[in-house]
């Protein structure tokens, strides 16, 4: 398990694993505007011979906070401790970027990811309605986080 550091060079990477990831993927140009905005980073977890991508993180510490803004696993490398890895990088990377906390949403419906997070430290501090959109109506989506440099 190799996890890096990546900056605008893995753009087409990270938009190749949120396809892969997610029913509605953002495009390299979309995580090229984010990893051009301020304290963004990403972390890109790979392995195999030749390097190949199987998840990343992307996040934001900024102001004393941090988010997760998107995660993503390749479906054939789920289960197998990427998701909690990225995770755990990206705590670290914020403490380091001073941040007090990280934040992130979650589709409530998303039983597998709540349970990462839960394990990782992230506790429920709010719900937001009708959050994410979707073909069979709006999901909800569940706010988390974990308390850091306290």
């Amino acid at each position: 398990m190799n996890l890096r550091p990546v900056g605008l060079e893995a753009c087409w990477d990270l938009a190749d694993l949120h396809e892969r990831a997610f029913d509605r993927p953002w495009a390299p140009t979309e995580f090229e505007a984010l990893l051009n905005s301020p304290g963004v980073f990403a972390v890109l977890g790979s392995s195999g011979e030749p390097d190949e991508a199987r998840g990343f993180i992307l996040c934001r510490a900024i102001a004393g906070e941090a988010e997760i803004l998107t995660i993503a696993v390749d479906p054939a490398a789920r289960r197998r401790g990427w998701g909690a890895a990225l995770v755990e990088m990206a705590v670290g990377i914020a403490a380091e970027a001073k941040a007090f906390d990280l934040f992130l949403e979650v589709a409530a419906d998303n039983v597998a990811a709540i349970a990462l997070y839960g394990a990782a430290g992230f506790s429920q501090v709010g719900l937001r309605k009708a959050y994410y959109p979707h073909p069979d109506g709006a999901k909800d989506a569940v706010v988390m986080r974990r308390a850091l440099n306290t």
